[in-house]
């Protein structure tokens, strides 16, 4: 192990006693990691909001009795680390060492680490999951931070600029308190990505007629915002790109299909009513997917997969709760779905350590062969820059829908790890105009946010600091490396270089420190939600809308919309591992 053992790790003990360590891990967590930013002042006291709503709300207002606002796009993020562990400290410290050099001589992939167990797919899912749960929003134009650019740097100017993050528009009125930021979309699970955090912009997705979305020739609408020609018109869609624009587009065609559903077994109902219980019935199908196919996906453990599973339908499985109704009010005999709602140590909200642990670029690579859903032949080589931002509706063009599909099946993403962050977002030109460097932002953000750095945040999920460079990565190439860049300091190592540098138990995509934080806060997207909780029941999403949550997982919404795919998915473990390519 790279730090000094005295006990074993929870995932080298017996099955039984990993369970035991993973419950006690969720518990501790749920008692010392959520802490509620009010303290520092501006926000307005809880409201109690009108009766529970019957569906989800379009701003994600009034899911709590006592708090109408909580978890309303527009509110604040808040922390899993102690408030006094998130100030950002001084400029010298903000940048230093420099995230361009960090980026330069950490980051940068010098050839595609694959990650082999998973698919591209597994890549593309949790970009499209991230804009349901987070947005910083558009980042400030003036005062922008400069970070200075090294001699021999090929970067285009003496400085990179790089805008500052949006300032929280409910001001802190406690002084010497951190900075606070807000989410500009809702903090729910509710599929905002889909269907966006206000009702404007919810009715502009919608045809008006039985509940459904507009789909054009089977395709998502040209967004009509200046300048953003030739990206789709659809709930939250910053930084789109092909993966983006496949997943988007499948789900409006499972709504669609839950509203076809829905309007046969109820011909009485009315658009909203069609349509609200549609979304519902679909975020669920998202969460499930999530739940209990992309997070055993990536992190292949059986003590984990029992664990994600049982989150979902506790240990009696879907089958007998749907036969026979739950047992109990706990969560591990009957699952969380129509437990009581409990937001534990504070107020339900996305955390900002919660995003920092999500900086998964080295997913993403920088060439995607393109290959043919009907025989597996190579039909060409996209670049990425060719298939984002307002390029990528021409992209999905050039090849359909079941070729992309197909090709991102049987394509590795990158590994989360070191030297793996693709080049082409080394310079991305974005939408907006602004050039800038992913991998120096990715450092800069947290920073700037006030993320404990990798020493301070494997302390505050009570884990033991690295003290050596040797011990906290298994190649000595990269430990030299760490070592010259962070000048001999290890407790000056940022929070991403350190999640990236970490090894990884076995099966894991991921750190073992990244992981405390999704054992808390997948847990806490559906427990706090009422409509995860105490709304999970036949009279709100209907009888047939919990039967079609519990008969569909991604291969199913796969092979309802693309049943041309099946062969390249026969005998595949789930949707997110390496399909069986054709020949």
């Amino acid at each position: 192990m790279f730090w000094t053992k005295i006990v074993k790790e929870w995932y080298e003990r017996p099955f039984l006693l990993q369970l035991l360590a993973l419950a006690r891990m969720r518990a501790a967590l749920r008692r010392h990691n959520l802490h509620d930013t009010r303290p520092v002042g501006g926000e307005r006291a809880p409201t109690p909001s009108r009766p529970r709503p019957r569906h989800r709300s379009y701003d994600g207002s009034g899911y709590d009795p006592a708090d109408a606002d909580m978890g309303r796009a527009g509110t604040r993020f808040d922390r899993n680390a102690p408030l006094g562990l998130t100030h950002p400290g001084p400029r010298e410290r903000l940048l230093s060492p420099s995230p361009r050099e960090v980026s330069n001589r950490l980051l940068t992939r010098r050839e595609l680490i694959p990650a082999t167990s998973l698919n591209m797919l597994a890549a593309a899912w949790i970009q499209f999951q991230n804009h349901d749960w987070f947005s910083h929003g558009d980042n400030r134009l003036a005062d922008p931070i400069e970070v200075p650019i090294a001699d021999g740097d090929q970067w285009y100017e003496r400085v990179m600029r790089v805008r500052r993050s949006r300032p929280d528009p409910t001001p802190r009125t406690v002084p010497g308190t951190p900075p606070t930021y807000a989410n500009t979309v809702t903090h729910w699970w509710d599929g905002s990505q889909l269907y966006g955090s206000s009702e404007s912009r919810c009715r502009s997705l919608r045809t008006g007629e039985d509940g459904t979305m507009t789909l054009q020739g089977g395709r998502l609408p040209d967004e009509t915002a200046p300048g953003l020609a030739g990206i789709d018109l659809t709930g939250f869609n910053d930084n789109y790109w092909v993966g983006l624009a496949l997943m988007h587009t499948l789900f409006v065609k499972e709504h669609n299909a839950i509203c076809g559903m829905l309007r046969e077994a109820y011909p009485s109902w009315d658009d909203e009513r069609l349509f609200q219980t549609a979304r519902l019935v679909n975020v669920a199908v998202m969460a499930k997917i999530h739940t209990v196919e992309w997070t055993p996906g990536i992190l292949d453990n059986r003590a984990v997969s029992l664990g994600m599973n049982t989150n979902w339908a506790g240990l009696l499985g879907p089958g007998f709760r749907r036969r026979h109704g739950r047992v109990g009010r706990g969560e591990m005999i009957s699952g969380i779905l129509g437990s009581p709602m409990e937001h534990h140590a504070a107020p339900y909200s996305m955390t900002e350590e919660f995003v920092a642990s999500y900086r998964f670029h080295p997913l993403i690579r920088d060439d995607y062969p393109v290959r043919s859903h009907r025989d597996g032949s190579l039909i060409t080589t996209e670049e990425l820059l060719p298939i984002q931002g307002q390029h990528t509706r021409a992209a999905v063009d050039r090849h359909g829908m079941s070729d992309w599909l197909y090709s991102f099946g049987v394509m590795h993403p990158g590994a989360l790890s070191l030297h793996n962050h693709p080049d082409a977002l080394r310079d991305l030109v974005r939408v907006s105009g602004e050039r800038i460097d992913v991998g120096t932002l990715d450092i800069l953000r947290d920073r700037e946010r006030g993320v404990p750095r990798y020493n301070d945040f494997r302390r505050m999920l009570r884990k033991a600091p690295v003290t050596e460079f040797a011990r906290m990565t298994g190649d000595p190439g990269w430990s030299r490396e760490l070592e010259e860049v962070y000048e001999g300091d290890p407790e000056r190592v940022d929070v991403t270089v350190g999640l990236l540098a970490e090894p990884k138990p076995p099966g894991f995509a991921m750190s073992d420190t990244a992981f405390r934080v999704f054992v808390l806060m997948a847990s806490r997207r559906l427990k706090s939600d009422p409509f995860f909780t105490d709304l999970y029941t036949p009279g709100v999403y209907s009888p047939e809308g919990l039967d079609w949550i519990d008969r569909t997982g991604m291969t199913e919404v796969l092979l309802r919309h693309h049943p041309e795919l099946a062969p390249a998915l026969s005998g595949v473990p789930h949707a997110f591992a390496p399909w069986r390519a054709l020949r």
